[in-house]
């Protein structure tokens, strides 16, 4: 990150862009370019939105950050109709199918990994479904891609977006994504796209090797960096080593609940949980908060609950560049703090 600046309408820089393209391609499962946006991944949540042809949009909300992508929709001027589940559960096809025999809609927005409660959609099965009924489907994966399988062209995905400080193990500020042709094509004809987020412009100023506005260009040397590391490890094995950080999380939980007499519990259930964070329940005489605060007085770094979660659960997010050796030097931390707790 500490190399010089260079003009981004140069030579230099379509050959820094080049080589982003062909490391995070494989990352994405793509043939399709890959946007670069300095922001956010909510700036692409809100791109996906702002650019989705016209019609009513359908939000599947299980958890903080499917909500956001709903409250998203709804601020861009779009007409939303929700699919609501308890939090930490997944929607279930059957829903998502009974609201799209009911009317159509434009597009459906859908969080992979829910960061809030650590479940994990099918987005292979959704999309199916979806695109059965001749709408497209908005993916935030944020903590997904780089940690939980995603195949963007065979599963045939119309948008989806991640963000820079997740599983890619990068500082915050950038965001990623790729959208299929269909979906530029009925986005070209988007009434209100905006312009700093225009998906169209986006799409043409890849294939040139450019960004449409002054990109983050030590962030991209970050990326491009990683990108390579990524690819020397192989993004099957990077998923392997996310899934086992998973299992060790979920089977230190169990003992974790021997050990401390505490109910402790995994939120999100068996068949649909993240690889890469993990919601655990707490007893009501317990705080997520203490235990957060309590951990990173002893040198690490977990999550309290999000939203209405805050009090009643921790999270761990084993994600990016971490290890099983390094969870377990943190879960053993966790399990002496809560031992504390009578």
């Amino acid at each position: 990150m500490s190399q010089p600046m260079l003009p981004h309408r140069g030579a230099a820089f379509e050959a820094l862009y080049a080589s982003l393209q062909q490391g995070l391609q494989p990352i994405f499962r793509t043939k399709r370019p890959v946007y670069v946006s300095s922001s956010s991944a909510t700036g692409l949540m809100e791109a996906a939105v702002r650019c989705a042809p016209p019609g009513p949009i359908l939000a599947l909300v299980n958890g903080a950050f499917s909500e956001r992508f709903s409250a998203i929709t709804a601020a861009c001027g779009r007409e939303v109709q929700v699919v609501l589940t308890a939090w930490g559960e997944v929607v279930s096809l059957d829903d998502v199918e009974a609201a799209l025999n009911a009317r159509h809609f434009a597009a459906v927005t859908v969080v992979h990994s829910e960061t809030s409660t650590g479940a994990l959609t099918d987005l292979e099965a959704l999309a199916k479904v979806v695109h059965a009924h001749d709408s497209l489907l908005l993916v935030d994966s944020v903590t997904g891609i780089a940690g939980a399988p995603v195949e963007t062209d065979a599963w045939n995905l119309d948008f989806v977006l991640t963000g820079s400080q997740k599983a890619l193990a990068l500082p915050p500020g950038l965001a990623f994504g790729v959208a299929s042709e269909r979906y530029i094509k009925t986005a070209s004809h988007a009434a209100a796209r905006g312009l700093y987020f225009d998906l169209v412009e986006f799409e043409e100023f890849t294939h040139k090797n450019q960004t449409p506005s002054t990109p983050a260009i030590s962030l991209m040397y970050a990326a491009d960096a990683q990108c390579k590391e990524i690819a020397r490890e192989g993004i099957e094995r990077r998923w392997v080593r996310h899934t086992s950080m998973m299992e060790h999380m979920h089977s230190w939980v169990m003992e974790a609940r021997r050990e401390t007499g505490h109910q402790l519990d995994v939120l999100a259930p068996l068949e649909s949980r993240s690889p890469t964070v993990t919601a655990v329940t707490l007893p009501p005489n317990i705080s997520g908060e203490t235990v957060a605060r309590a951990v990173a007085d002893r040198g690490y770094v977990i999550g309290a609950g999000y939203g209405k979660l805050k009090k009643s659960t921790f999270r761990v997010g084993h994600m990016g560049d971490h290890t099983v050796e390094g969870l377990a030097r943190c879960l053993d931390v966790v399990t002496e703090v809560l031992s504390k707790f009578s």
